[in-house]
Formats: structure tokens, sequence, C-alpha cells
């Protein structure tokens, strides 16, 4: 009978089959498992850490300024109302990423020995983020090393001095608007294209800052600025009544141009006595002191016809004017958020331009609400703005702190300013 074939069964080399096939399967097991878990995680969206500094949390943004509501300079305090009335309506929308603006303005009383302790009340009491649009260049000159001092971003200030044009030195410190020596390069050129001949007076305040008119006056005559000008007086804004004295010599050097750059109503004061004493130059003011209902009414219209001064902005007051679609927006904003201002007052465009663009940045800091990403947005701008005549754009970059830098000149015609020209830069 034949053997029957013997069927050993090794029981270790079959366990140890077992293992290698267990461990195999493990082994792909987990490899799938970490495939699984790596698409997993490449399926949840990155979500951006949030990051904040004083003034700033999930729900709020808060912002400080520093106003002239009351004393001398208070109609400029229409600036910070627009302002107010602007965030308010970024609020009503929803805020800026979802957060609401918390706008603490402070009223200097047009006194600069204020300044200080309002920025440290800014600051260390109310714990601002940022502050936007303080008004003039006294207040901001003084609080400049202490803003730079505390790292805290001292923006888009009201104030033509370029002086406050320095990142250099104080990189917390950012102006808006012109200088003053732009500003006087420009009324020099077109005194130079248009009356070559002319007798130049000038009215101007004694303060440190406001010999920048006077200079880019020069600079715009070129050559001609020693022959042109025939007579400079100042005056103290601490003593309005020597405008009254030296409006008489400047009439009686013959001069038949005349450089009103009082700011304010000290301007408006300028505009009237020049007209009383039947003195009838060629005149040119500010852009600071532009505003019709503000300074050219108390004077008396018939008294400002012809006068020239320079403009960012477009038109708002004319029928044409108010078919552009920037212009309509504009004042429907007026309409609803001050319907009891003068449509005929530039402080509330000014005020309209210098909040849009605050918008601007904090939009573009997103949720890293820290001071240093405030300013590194402030410093790579380049916007549109709807009320800013074409041709004018908000610029700047880390060695640029002037956002606007051209202009255009307009006159009054007893109704409204009528352009000149084209737009000017530097």
């Amino acid at each position: 009978m034949a053997d029957t074939p013997t069927v050993i069964f090794n029981a270790k080399r079959d366990d140890d089959n077992r293992e290698e096939a267990v461990n195999r399967h493990t082994h792909i097991l987990r490899i799938h498992a970490a495939i699984l878990v790596s698409f997993a995680v490449a399926a949840v969206p990155v979500v951006a850490q949030k990051k904040y500094d004083p003034g700033a949390t999930d729900t709020e943004i808060k912002i400080g300024t520093i106003m002239p509501y009351t004393g001398s300079f208070s109609e400029y305090g229409a600036t910070g109302r627009a302002e107010a009335a602007y965030f308010q309506m970024i609020n009503d929308l929803g805020g800026i990423n979802g957060r609401k603006i918390n706008f603490v303005s402070l009223d200097s009383g047009s006194d600069n020995g204020k300044a200080v302790a309002l920025a440290r009340q800014l600051v260390e009491q109310e714990q601002v983020l940022l502050t936007v649009g303080i008004w003039g260049a006294p207040v901001n000159l003084a609080i400049r090393p202490y803003m730079n001092e505390q790292k805290v971003p001292q923006l888009f200030v009201a104030s033509t001095d370029a002086s406050l044009n320095d990142p250099s030195h104080f990189p917390w410190t950012m102006g808006f608007q012109p200088s003053k020596r732009v500003e006087g390069t420009i009324y020099g050129r077109y005194i130079l294209q248009t009356k070559p001949e002319a007798k130049i007076g000038v009215l101007y305040p004694d303060g440190p800052s406001d010999q920048e008119w006077l200079q880019g006056l020069r600079d715009g005559l070129g050559d001609k600025a020693s022959a042109m000008i025939i007579k400079e007086v100042p005056f103290a804004y601490s003593d309005p009544m020597t405008i009254d004295t030296q409006l008489v010599a400047l009439k009686s050097s013959g001069a038949d141009v005349f450089m009103n750059l009082a700011v304010g109503r000290f301007a408006t004061r300028a505009i009237r006595e020049a007209y009383d004493i039947d003195w009838h130059p060629l005149q040119f003011i500010p852009n600071a002191s532009l505003s019709i209902s503000s300074f050219l009414e108390p004077a008396g219209l018939e008294k400002a016809v012809g006068i020239i001064t320079s403009a960012r902005s477009k038109g708002w007051l004319s029928p044409r004017s108010q078919s552009d679609p920037a212009v309509r927006e504009f004042l429907d904003w007026m309409n609803k958020y001050n319907p009891e201002a003068s449509l005929r007052d530039a402080n509330y465009v000014y005020g309209y331009e210098v909040a849009q663009t605050t918008v601007e940045v904090l939009k573009k800091c997103g949720d890293e609400l820290t001071r240093e990403n405030v300013l590194n947005q402030a410093m790579h701008l380049d916007l549109e703005l709807g009320m800013l005549r074409p041709g004018i754009r908000i610029t700047t970059s880390p060695t640029d702190y002037q956002p606007i830098k051209q202009l255009y000149l307009i006159q009054f015609n007893a109704k409204d300013w009528v352009p000149l020209g084209n737009v000017i830069g530097e």
C-alpha cells in the first residue's frame, strides 16, 4: 500500500508568516491613515492669528484726534465733525471687518499749550490705536516727539508744514496735503506767467513754519523774486490788530498783487480790511482759508471776488458738478450725516477725505490691528478718492510721507470757486 503523504504542520513558521502579514497590513493602514490625516489637515483653511495692540479688539477700533472746536480757530472744528460723521456712516454699514470705530475727539480750545497733555490723554487714558487728522502745525510739532517715543501712529495731520514730512527722524508722523512751500511755489509760477510785471506785497504770520510760503513764492518767481516782491510784513495771530496797520503799509507800497497768507478768520479780516481801505489788488489766500461759509461770507462775498487760491478736490456746488457720482455720494452723505452743516464749508470735504483714507488703511490691516501694521499700511498707499480732482492721487512710501502732492488753482466769482487751469505737481 502506498505511503500516505504526511503533511507536517510547522506552527512557528505559520505564526511568523501570519505576524509578517499582520505587520504589513498594519503598516499599510498606518500609511493610509497618515495620508488621510494630511488630506484632512490640507482641507482645513489656515486661519490667520488675530493680533491686537491697545485700541483694537474683536469688536472695536479706537481712533483719537485733537481739534479746535472752540477758540480762535474753531471754524476748523468742522473737519473733526466731518470725520466723526464719516466714521458713523462706516459703523452703520457694519464697521471695518466687523469692528466698529470708537472716535475719541478732544477739544484743544485753540490753545497750543494743551497739546501734549491731550496727546497723553489719548494714548495713556483712552488707549487709542492711532490718531488721525490732528489740527495745526504747532500742535502736531509739539506732540510729535511723544507720539514717536510711544510708537503711536500720528496719521494725516491737518498741517501744511513741510517739516512734518520727515520719516527718517519721525517715522510715526505723517502729513496729508501739499506743503506751504509747494503751495507758494504754485502761486509764484502763476504770477510770473500771467502778471510778470507785478509788484507783490506779502502779509504773513510770524510763526517759524510760515516762512515756507515765502520760500515757495520766491522759488516760483525764480530770478525775478527780489524785483517783484516789493514789501513783506508779518503779523501775530495773538494780536490781530496788527493786520490792519500792516495792510495800510502794503497799500502804500504800491503793490498790485496781495499775498494774504493769513489762515482762517484772520484771512477774513485781511480780505475785509483791504477792501474797506479801497485797496483792490489781485489777491491770493492759502488753501486752508478757502471755505466760503467759514471765511469768505464773514468778509462779504463782494469783497472776495477775484481771489485766487489752490484746491485738491472737485467742485460740488454747481449743478454740473453734481452729476458726478462721487460728488453725489458726498452730497448724500452730507444730507444724511451733517444736515445742519453748510455745503459751502470746504472743511467738511477735507474731513471726509481724511476719514476715507483712514478707513482704507484699516481695511488693509485685516485682523492684524497693531500700531506697527497700521503705520506699514499707511506708508504703502496708492488711492484714488472720489472727491479728489482727476490727476490727484494719494500715494506714500517709506520715504515719502506727503500723501497728496498736486494742486490746481481756483478763483472766486462771487458765488463759487472756478478752476483756472490743470493740476500742478511739485
